[in-house]
């Protein structure tokens, strides 16, 4: 398979599933331990421009992976969440879902569980210059410096892909 473009950025080495309209990567600077997102492989602005087998293939990934990532993390649910177009507060024009494993103690939302919606807002809107800087150094980038959540290295990324890639191996099997 080819390299993997969310929006026009490469994002090959952090992804860790793969269906023939879908992928997940990991996230650089997730909001919690486990938060990925899911794309469909070609890269369109909005959910109305998928066709029907992509948008079906799309949330097939988006309740696999979901399942994997609960387990992996060993959460309680899942956040799942789309901004579907700029007004929403979609910066990268390439449909995405986050999924972020959710813990009834222990999360970091746990005792106010709707603040997660704005750190989603707050992720999205710096995601851009995340991606970008990530393909540039594998150094951590400084963004969000008044945020606790530290951007991760291509190598810290890698490595959390192809630890979450092991579980669907193991399913092969």
């Amino acid at each position: 398979m080819g390299p993997l473009l969310f929006s026009t950025i490469e994002v090959t080495r952090q992804a860790f599933y793969r269906s023939s309209l879908t992928y997940a990567i990991v996230n650089l600077k997730p909001i919690v331990p486990g938060h990925v997102l899911v794309c469909p492989t070609r890269p369109v602005p909005r959910l109305a421009d998928l066709n029907d087998s992509e948008l079906s293939s799309l949330m097939l990934s988006v309740r696999r992976v979901g399942a994997v990532i609960e387990r992996a993390y060993g959460a309680d649910s899942l956040t799942i969440a789309c901004q579907d177009g700029k007004a929403a507060g979609q910066s990268v024009p390439h449909v995405h879902f986050h999924l972020l494993p959710r813990k009834f103690k222990g999360d970091r939302f746990s005792d106010k569980n709707d603040e997660v919606y704005p750190a989603l807002e707050r992720n999205e809107k710096s995601l851009p210059a995340q991606l970008e800087g990530s393909q540039r150094s594998s150094e951590p980038l400084k963004v969000d410096a008044d945020e606790d959540r530290k951007p991760r290295s291509t190598e810290e990324m890698e490595e959390e892909a192809r630890w979450l890639r092991s579980f669907f191996d193991e399913e092969q099997t």
